[in-house]
C-alpha cells in the first residue's frame, strides 16, 4: 500500500504537467499563447502589488526597529504565561499576521533554540499551520483588485487568527502537555 501511494505522489506532478496541456491542446485552445498571456497578466499583477507589498514590508521593520515590538511583547508576557503560552512563541503569534517569511524565521528560531519535539517546537509548529498571513494576504489580493478600504476583512482575519492560536495552544497543552 505505501509503495502505491509513493509510486503515485512521484508521478502526479508530471502527469498534471502533461495531461493539461494535452487536454487543452485536443479542445483547440492554442496552449502556449494561452500560457503567455496568463504569464504576461500574472506579471502585470506582480508589477502593480509591489507599492502594497513595500508598504507593509516597512511598516514591519519600522515597528520592529523602534522598539515597539519589545515593549508591546513584555506588557503582554505576564498575560500570556498564566495561561500557557510560552514566552519565546509570542514573537511568532504576533508575527504570524504580518509576515510569512518572518514568522517562519521565527520558527527556525524555535526549532534550533528548543528542539522539535519540545513543547515550544510544537506549538511554533501548530501556531504556524493553524494561523495565516491575514495583512499580507490583503495587501495582495485587495491590492491586485484596488480595494482600499478593506472594511470588515482586517478584523475578521486577526480574529481568524486569534482563533487558531488558542486553538493551537489548547490542542499542544493536550496532546504534548507543557
Amino acid at each position: 500500500m505505501v509503495e502505491a501511494l509513493t509510486l503515485i505522489s512521484s508521478w502526479a506532478i508530471p502527469f498534471v504537467v502533461l495531461v493539461v496541456p494535452l487536454v487543452g491542446y485536443l479542445r483547440g485552445v492554442k496552449v502556449y499563447e494561452a500560457f503567455i498571456e496568463g504569464a504576461e497578466d500574472g506579471f502585470k499583477t506582480a508589477v502593480n502589488l509591489i507599492p502594497y507589498l513595500v508598504a507593509i514590508l516597512a511598516a514591519i521593520g519600522i515597528f520592529r526597529a523602534s522598539g515597539a515590538w519589545e515593549f508591546m511583547l513584555g506588557l503582554i508576557s505576564p498575560v500570556t504565561d498564566r495561561v500557557g503560552v510560552p514566552a519565546p512563541v509570542l514573537p511568532l503569534a504576533l508575527m504570524r499576521p504580518l509576515s510569512g517569511a518572518g514568522s517562519l524565521g521565527i520558527v527556525a528560531d524555535l526549532m534550533t533554540a528548543y528542539g522539535p519535539d519540545s513543547f515550544i517546537g510544537r506549538l511554533a509548529s501548530t501556531m504556524q499551520g493553524s494561523t495565516d498571513t491575514t495583512f499580507y494576504i490583503l495587501t495582495v489580493y485587495f491590492g491586485s483588485v484596488g480595494v482600499t478600504r478593506p472594511r470588515h476583512a482586517v478584523a475578521a482575519g486577526l480574529i481568524g487568527d486569534l482563533s487558531g492560536i488558542i486553538a493551537a495552544v489548547f490542542i499542544t497543552s493536550l496532546v504534548f502537555g507543557s
